[in-house]
């Protein structure tokens, strides 16, 4: 009999906005590059990338 093979999918962090929001404008308002702020907010690049350009758009 074949062992069955599972995927265990990792599930999203939800972020409020307002985290979002404090998290983006550590780029700006304090100079932090982006690596840094994911490391102090403790966030990955990808989604920081995002919340920053959408603060920027606004």
């Amino acid at each position: 009999m074949a062992k069955k093979c599972t995927f265990w999918r990792r599930s999203k962090p939800i972020y409020s906005a307002e985290f979002k929001n404090e998290a983006a404008r550590l780029v700006p308002d304090k100079n932090y590059s982006i690596a840094e702020a994911c490391s102090a907010m403790s966030v990955g690049r990808t989604a920081m990338r995002r919340w920053v350009d959408q603060l920027n758009a606004e």
